[in-house]
């Protein structure tokens, strides 16, 4: 049997295929799930450490059955998923005598949640996580490498927005715009949906790893979802909960604590279901109280004070382009998918109302889309993506005496790549032994979003100086040598062909040639993996 875990920021969602009502079905894993309304079973995202050299962790609603997320320690954590694989400003905690990084707690959550579900199914054989559309390679290494040690024959990922537009079930083809708006990260994913004769039956996704199960190809003509624009930032609930305590510190002098931050973050859920709202807590044995108050009109001030729309609008124009460039206006967008909690906010829906109109935007799945549809790229789903982020080789930037990066790899390249890109080298120095190439990924250049703490909340903040943000893939030591050269090189001509491809799995592969001696001194080699 299949199981999708959608691991989200604030929430988690654990679905299976029932293949007796060949439907998807949403879990409810023991004391690690709540259902509050009309909500599916969800898994907070919290995590407590009790032993940090055992591993021994308390995970999801069970934190807060215990009230371990209400006192200030640093063995809570909240919003580990925004932490992983970004460049954290301040210190870790240490606990029991070692640093504890988002990483490894994000691995203790995990593997709470698959113990969990290992004991409703021993059996336990298939996963497909879900992963950011604007996650950086270190995201993705990540939970590979979390895969790995994980008994399990077959495991999988597929980007969040296309699993979303699978989720909502569309039966027409159509483009969608999947709005995803979690707790840590804000997503656009422009997706078509066709059915497709000529595409492969199997199943095709991003495979993490493969056991000795080799699944069956479906009889079915698959339906494809093709990605046609990306966009996303760092930007979610849990940026809107901080403001809100921000603010009632400032007007009513509260302080800045786990509680608080409950309290923001229950007012926030209150204004999505009604106009005002009211927090009222009372502690006692220490007396300590608050009667906290919104409305939806200074909820919607306090957004519009952070640049909250304008940040929306920048990603939504970006995709809009991306989709203006293949031929395709907002008119030619059959439906809008919200998801995530943070677009359950009304303010939110106001504000694609600007974009599309209200018949075209459906938002009834908030939860469950994206695990849901994770599981379809089973059921006979083939999903043709390309590469979200550019990516380029390091070079010495000589009129600026620093390093710089040469794209090679643009942004919305598909892949398999039918034909290589070709790159000439020269030696630098007189004989040059090899020459090395550092492969980096990287970001749209502009403004960046810094993570960093600011006593012990894990927040962001945009800062201006349209700076390209890189992230170095194969840097070791000085570099990686692609070339060894016999004779060594001299300055003043090319001496190696490089050419560059990306394979049907996402792997950066380069073959190099010596220009000099004719000999291919490097075949086809897989540099790595690229998201």
């Amino acid at each position: 049997m299949v199981y999708a875990i959608d691991f989200g920021t604030s929430n988690t969602v654990v679905v299976r295929w029932n293949p007796v009502m060949q439907q998807a079905e949403t879990l409810a894993l023991g004391n690690l799930s709540i259902k509050m309304g009309n909500n599916p079973p969800l898994i907070p995202s919290l995590l407590y450490v009790e032993d940090a050299l055992k591993g021994e962790v308390i995970a999801g609603q069970k934190v807060r059955d215990r009230g371990l997320d209400l006192s200030n320690t640093p063995r809570f954590f909240r919003n580990v998923k925004r932490g992983i694989g970004a460049e954290i400003q301040g210190f870790l905690p240490e606990l029991d005598g070692q640093s504890v990084t988002f990483e490894q707690a994000g691995q203790w959550f995990l593997r709470s949640v698959i113990q969990e579900l290992q004991a409703l199914d021993p059996n336990l054989d298939s996963l497909v996580f879900t992963v950011p559309v604007d996650s950086f390679e270190a995201y993705r290494l990540w939970l590979t490498q979390l895969c790995k040690s994980l008994q399990i024959e077959q495991v999988r990922m597929l980007d969040e927005p296309t699993a979303a537009a699978l989720g909502y079930g569309l039966e027409h083809q159509g483009t969608l715009l999947v709005v995803d708006f979690g707790g840590g990260t804000l997503d656009l994913s422009l997706v078509k949906l066709e059915s497709s004769a000529q595409a492969s039956p199997k199943p095709v996704g991003f495979l993490l790893k493969w056991g000795k199960k080799i699944l069956e190809d479906s009889t079915q003509r698959p339906k494809l979802a093709r990605v046609l624009a990306k966009a996303g930032q760092n930007l979610g609930g849990a940026d809107i909960d901080n403001w809100l305590v921000d603010y009632f510190a400032q007007t009513q002098g509260l302080k800045v604590s786990p509680l608080t931050l409950r309290l923001a973050e229950r007012l926030k859920v209150q204004l999505s279901q009604q106009p005002q709202a009211t927090e009222i807590y009372f502690n006692d044995e220490t007396f300590e109280s608050y009667e906290l108050q919104l409305d939806r009109d200074r909820f919607t001030a306090i957004l519009q004070t952070h640049q909250f729309f304008e940040r929306l609008d920048e990603s939504m124009t970006q995709v809009l382009q991306q989709a203006q460039r293949q031929g395709l206006t907002a008119d030619d967008i059959d439906a809008v998918l919200l998801v995530g909690g943070t677009a359950q906010i009304p303010a939110i829906k106001t504000w694609i109302e600007q974009y599309f109109p209200t018949e075209k935007i459906r938002s009834d799945k908030p939860f469950e889309a994206i695990a849901q549809g994770a599981l379809q790229i089973s059921q006979g789903i083939e999903v043709k993506d390309y590469l979200y982020h550019s990516y380029g080789i390091r070079f010495w930037d000589r009129r600026n005496n620093c390093h710089a990066w040469h794209p090679i790899i643009q942004p919305g390249q598909p892949y398999p790549m039918l034909n290589p890109v070709e790159l000439r080298l020269g030696a630098s120095i007189e004989n040059q032994p090899k020459i090395e190439l550092v492969m980096g990924e990287l970001g749209t250049e502009g403004d960046t979003t810094e993570v960093y703490f600011e006593g012990d909340r894990l927040v962001t903040r945009k800062t201006a100086g349209k700076k390209p943000v890189a992230k170095s893939l194969n840097e070791q030591n000085e570099g990686q040598t692609i070339a060894r050269l016999d004779p060594p090189g001299f300055p003043g001509s090319d001496r190696v062909k490089v050419l560059f491809r990306v394979d049907e799995s996402r792997f950066l592969r380069i073959t190099v040639e010596d220009i000099l001696t004719a000999r291919t001194l490097i075949d086809n080699f897989p540099v790595v993996q690229l998201s």
